[in-house]
């Protein structure tokens, strides 16, 4: 029987990971195996309860404590004699293993440059280290879902940090009694300050890298900017309403020199007459009643250093086309009720969707300052001229969109993108990114973009160019009934399916609708 027991030792710490003790009645030690199935002689012939109560050291049950791990001593007699068996060696190595990473959370904290904390199987948060190697007292105690997860799963999580946008979490279990987590919150924040810093000075949001096409205008018009961009000459772009001409602007800008100065863009037919002035050249204190104390500064002091972009220059008035040559010519300018003047280094970018020698013939626009305006000048085509680009547009807008509206559209059907091709966009660039926009309201949970999703507006111009076209004659009924179609299938995808909702949106029967869905061959 002693034997028997003897052998079933190594069997049993094993499974335990543990020790197995093996003791006679009177609770003296015979034999004590750990998990690897080595004898622990030094405990032979002690006292069970001595042995216990030695494994359960001070700070072995304060970590067990900490982090709720239960431990278990489990005795049963056999005859004579009685087995016990415990975890004590997963809890050692555990206490260890907590041990080691909280002595290296500082490093690691400064490392990642942010938070890095430790967790117990529920996710509360036991000890935390900033990047500053500061104990973070704020969030001992606080409860981490992710952490709570990734504890449950027994997987790492890697994802989004909940407090800090762009930053990153990181949490892994450690076994099944706590969990090991950090985040770059700290370095996110003071990137995030760097940036606002920067904005304050330049508020561009556009690089060469958000102008979409392949078509030779388009390709063109970037080069030339590519070569405005290492330069500091004026520059004139020429465009129609919704072409990009403030995306050139800023993308010019932002590949300049200037990059990290002031970018300030005004749009000259937005200004009223009386207070064009003031806007453009700021004034002093006291020039007229209702003035801010201490003046104010205009666009050109804002943007010295920087670039102006004026937008629809030929809107502007004449009495302030000559003032702003001054500021060219002089390269300073003198704040209105002032007498001293402020040097200027100003690069100007003007865009105008007129023809500006036009203007100059009917005397509504100087030309002295056209020639100092017009050092470079930028063509940008309307859209019409480059149908070439605009399935490129299309798969950049939808990428955008689906950021934006936290969907996952894939593609647009050939149908549909012929429809776009078609569609002369009088609007231009700008009309189509609204076009995308219209799309992504009413596509719901669909990932294609399909015909019946594009705006009226623009199935109608296609469905009167198929009409007028000899060869592609439809009849005025079946116009009728490709419309009807259309209408009916965009309303079930507006209502889920629902053939009862659907009926009541277009306020008609269920039974009128099946029999038009039958008929019009809508499954």
């Amino acid at each position: 029987m002693l034997n028997a027991l003897l052998n079933a030792l190594p069997c049993l710490a094993r499974i335990s990971n543990g020790y197995a003790i093996l003791s006679d009645k009177k609770g003296i030690v015979i034999s004590v195996v750990d998990s690897r199935g080595v004898e622990l002689e030094q405990y032979r012939q002690m006292k069970l309860d001595a042995i216990l109560k030695a494994l359960n050291k001070k700070q072995i049950n304060d970590f067990k404590s900490k982090f709720n791990i239960h431990p278990f001593i489990l005795s049963f007699p056999i005859d004579a004699y009685t087995i016990t068996c415990n975890n004590i060696e997963t809890i050692n190595f555990a206490y260890s293993l907590e041990q080691s990473i909280e002595e290296i959370l500082p490093q690691i904290a400064s490392i990642i440059g942010g938070d890095a904390a430790i967790c117990d199987s529920d996710g509360n948060v036991i000890i935390s280290v900033n990047s500053k190697g500061e104990l973070n007292d704020k969030l001992i105690g606080k409860v981490s879902a992710s952490s709570k997860s990734a504890m449950l799963l027994q997987k790492p999580i890697i994802g989004k940090s909940n407090r800090v946008l762009g930053a990153t979490a990181v949490r892994i279990p450690i076994g099944k009694y706590f969990l090991f987590g950090f985040n770059n919150e700290d370095s996110i924040r003071k990137n995030t300050r760097l940036i606002k810093e920067v904005k304050k000075r330049s508020n561009t949001k556009y690089t060469f890298q958000d102008i979409v096409g392949n078509s030779e205008p388009i390709m063109q018009a970037k080069n030339i900017a590519s070569i405005a961009a290492k330069t500091d000459s004026n520059v004139l772009i020429y465009g129609e309403s919704g072409t990009g001409k403030e995306v050139f602007a800023q993308s010019i800008h932002s590949a300049s020199s200037r990059a990290n100065k002031p970018f300030i863009a005004i749009n000259c037919a937005a200004i009223p007459q009386s207070l064009a002035e003031s806007i453009f050249f700021g004034y002093a204190e006291g020039t007229f009643t209702g003035a801010k104390k201490g003046g104010d500064i205009g666009i050109f002091e804002q943007a010295n250093g920087g670039t102006v972009f004026l937008d629809e220059i030929g809107e502007m008035d004449l009495n302030l086309q000559s003032k702003l040559l001054r500021i060219l010519q002089e390269k300073e300018v003198m704040r209105i009720g002032s007498k001293s003047t402020i040097k200027l280094n100003v690069r100007i970018i003007s865009a105008t969707n007129k023809d500006l020698l036009e203007l100059i013939a009917g005397s509504k626009f100087r030309q002295d300052l056209y020639y100092r305006l017009n050092i470079l000048d930028i063509q940008l085509p309307a859209l019409r001229f480059i149908k070439e680009d605009i399935p490129l547009l299309v798969n950049h807008f939808i990428a955008n969109m689906n950021k934006d509206f936290g969907k996952f559209v894939e593609y647009i059907e050939d149908e549909a993108l012929s429809i776009l091709m078609d569609y002369s966009w009088p609007g231009n660039v700008r009309e189509l990114a609204n076009c995308i926009e219209k799309i992504f309201n009413v596509i719901g949970n669909d990932r294609v973009i399909k015909p019946a999703y594009l705006p009226a507006n623009i199935k109608k111009s296609y469905s009167k160019a198929k009409l007028s076209s000899s060869d592609s004659y439809m009849s005025l009924n079946t116009l009728l009934a490709e419309y009807e179609r259309e209408i009916i299938i965009t309303a079930l995808q507006h209502n889920d399916g629902s053939k009862v909702k659907t009926a009541d949106y277009l306020k008609i029967s269920t039974t009128s609708l099946w029999r038009k869905m039958k008929m019009l061959n809508i499954e």
